[in-house]
């Protein structure tokens, strides 16, 4: 590993953003081989880092999370007249697409673990994969989202479970810099839903690539981390 700046390496840890970093150290809550760490420090192999008395590793195996189908608020907006035909093609479409297909692809692959986006929102069932033993960095652009959803959620056609799932969820979650109407997204009940799927890195662009083949908007969205003081951080990248 080449020698890296001391934000980064915190934030390549998955412990918490760059940003978030930068206030530790401000803070003289890290230390670098036993002493206070400071902004501009380098982390060389070898270097043992703390956060508050606890060590940081680097990255050993990448653990990459993929989602399968686009998320969106669209049947909320369609009940108020409010959601265009277009927008509802995508979200029967999506709904009418059954899982089995990505499953059985999946299947190919060493996955660590699995799970459907239903009732309990993207982050719902992402807080449930992760069963408080480890974290995850969600990468709020990559997301596959029905675009008129964000329309509809800066118009505030939400729904009451959205707002439940956001009260349980929520204080598990940090947004940095991610726009009100992808956190709403993020929140809402899904009916059939897609799969989020968490894989070894070196295998997560081959599945991608199959279940693109299957006419599926598939993308990499995210990647699992030892566990850190935020358990689903949310970027706007």
């Amino acid at each position: 590993m080449e020698a890296k700046r001391l934000n980064k390496f915190i934030a390549d840890s998955g412990y918490c953003s760059r940003r978030e970093a930068d206030r530790l150290i401000a803070e003289g809550r890290v230390r670098v081989d036993g002493r206070v760490g400071a902004l501009g420090d380098q982390v060389r192999p070898g270097m043992r880092v703390e956060v508050d008395g606890k060590p940081l590793s680097g990255r050993g195996e990448r653990v990459y999370l993929m989602l399968n189908k686009p998320v969106g608020i669209v049947c909320t907006a369609d009940r108020v007249k409010e959601a265009s035909p277009e927008a509802m093609d995508a979200a029967i479409q999506s709904m009418t697409t059954l899982n089995k297909y990505a499953a059985e692809r999946s299947w190919r692959y060493d996955v660590h673990a699995c799970t459907d986006v239903t009732g309990f929102s993207f982050l719902g069932h992402l807080h449930e994969m992760l069963d408080g033993k480890l974290s995850c960095h969600v990468h709020a652009q990559r997301v596959p989202v029905i675009p008129q959803a964000l329309d509809y959620a800066d118009e505030f056609l939400l729904t009451a479970a959205g707002q439940r799932n956001r009260n349980h969820t929520g204080p598990f979650v940090k947004f940095d810099g991610v726009p009100f109407a992808m956190e709403e997204v993020l929140f809402d009940p899904q009916t059939s839903g897609g799969l989020l799927i968490a894989l070894p890195g070196d295998q997560a662009a081959a599945l991608r690539a199959e279940l693109r083949e299957l006419g599926l908007p598939a993308e990499i969205v995210g990647e699992l981390t030892e566990r850190g003081e935020t358990e689903i951080l949310v970027t706007n990248d």
